[in-house]
């Protein structure tokens, strides 16, 4: 059984640990799986695609609890 869906691309951790959310300037959760960064303050996730962070607000995806 073979699957379509490759992982998303990696993250460089050093980039990761220079990211802020560019709304709240708080900081980002990285969720690998979902292949997005997470700000709980601002209730956004941002996209990641190819390894390289999307960090426009109107990007983001909006939070629902």
């Amino acid at each position: 059984m073979s699957s379509d869906v490759t992982p998303p691309a990696p993250v460089d951790p050093r980039l990761l640990s220079l990211l802020v959310c560019p709304v709240t300037k708080g900081p980002l959760v990285y969720d690998r799986e979902a292949g997005e960064l997470i700000s709980r303050q601002a209730g956004l996730a941002f996209p990641v695609r190819d390894g390289i962070p999307v960090m426009l607000p109107e990007e983001a995806r909006r939070l629902t609890d």
